[in-house]
């Protein structure tokens, strides 16, 4: 921004000089003050899922693009489940996590912004291999087992209902819930206590070998869910404001990111086991990345973020949203100069466009 000051005379000029002066050090102030400022990235381990973030960990993404600004950052290890919280806590100022579980909370008051898509597909639903049941609808009325009230697989299998017109909250609702930890939903399945489960990767993916269980609806392949992004990046409304600088150079690292694992998914399981973010074998890990799908976006992170916050409002299950698109607007953060996505190849990051996830097979 450029400021015209008019001066009259010698007296105008020191006046000028006065103000010229005043400008600077304010300007040097906040520069100062933004520059001085820790970026807290909340990672996580043990899980294949937040690939991205380890990524730009261990290719050094995180410390070329805040560098770049002339900023800092720190990552610090969390427990992903307590995100929300940390976030509340100022502990940390943006992490990852699975989307619909944060619909509930945003209803509440939690002020965090999305900002980037991260991946596709992580969240499946089983029936054992002699199920009568081959489609969602088939499960009308039918028993699903799930980790949580409010947790995302939840949200995933009521947007479907509602897809299929069916009832899908509240005390009318076409389906029975009944609730189990993460871990303890295979074996409800297998003992038929439930007729079908929710699951999270890599939980879905070890059932499925282990168990046998059959894939009745799967996020990589709907085609609703496979256009829209089960995990995605978000940080502190507040941090966003203050620090926009700082918030672009986590967008554009997580960009990369998501794009070299979307290219390199061997590469970057062997990553994360050389630098001890996960166990597991090489081969099943890199197996079970390529089954997701990494390519990053911010334009299909405003959609999905749309596309859930409409469908539920209209179920009902938040309540407190008066106007769906101000909504999405409050919490959802871009820039104009950040790209919309990146893509990887032979070492070279290129901007790009994504206008359609293409469809994993």
């Amino acid at each position: 921004m450029k400021s015209i000051i008019k001066t009259n005379g010698l007296a105008g000029v020191f006046t000028a000089l006065a103000l010229s002066a005043a400008l600077f050090f304010t300007s040097c102030g906040g520069e100062k003050k933004n520059a001085d400022f820790t970026f807290k990235i909340g990672t996580a381990n043990s899980s294949l899922c937040p690939a991205p973030l380890h990524v730009a960990i261990d290719l050094g993404l995180f410390e070329e693009e805040f560098s770049k600004a002339g900023l800092k950052y720190e990552a610090i290890e969390i427990d992903l489940m307590q995100a929300t919280s940390l976030v509340v806590a100022k502990k940390i100022d943006a992490t990852f996590g699975l989307a619909g579980s944060l619909l509930p909370q945003l209803d509440n008051g939690l002020e965090v912004s999305f900002l980037t898509g991260v991946h596709t597909g992580c969240t499946k639903f089983y029936v054992r291999a002699d199920s009568p049941y081959y489609t969602a609808a088939d499960l009308k009325g039918k028993t699903i087992g799930l980790c949580g009230v409010q947790d995302s697989s939840t949200i995933v299998w009521q947007r479907k209902f509602h897809e299929l017109g069916l009832t899908a909250y509240g005390p009318e609702a076409d389906f029975k819930m009944a609730i189990y930890g993460l871990t303890d939903l295979p074996i409800a399945l297998e003992n038929q206590a439930v007729d079908a489960v929710g699951l999270h990767d890599p939980v879905g993916y070890l059932a499925e070998k282990q168990y046998g269980f059959r894939n009745i609806l799967d996020t990589t392949s709907d085609p609703t869910f496979s256009q829209e992004y089960c995990c995605m990046t978000f940080v502190s409304s507040e941090v966003a404001k203050k620090y926009p600088e700082h918030t672009k150079a986590f967008i554009r690292a997580m960009l990369k990111a998501s794009a070299f694992t979307q290219s390199q998914p061997y590469e970057t399981a062997r990553l994360q086991i050389e630098n001890k973010h996960v166990s597991g074998d090489l081969e099943a890990n890199a197996e079970m990345l390529k089954t997701y799908n990494y390519t990053p976006s911010v334009g299909l992170a405003y959609q999905t973020l749309f596309n859930a916050i409409d469908q539920v409002v209209d179920m009902g299950i938040m309540q407190n949203v008066a106007d769906k698109q101000s909504f999405v607007d409050s919490h959802f953060v871009r820039y104009d100069d950040v790209p919309d996505s990146y893509v990887y190849s032979d070492g070279i990051y290129t901007e790009s466009k994504v206008t359609k996830l293409a469809q994993n097979l």
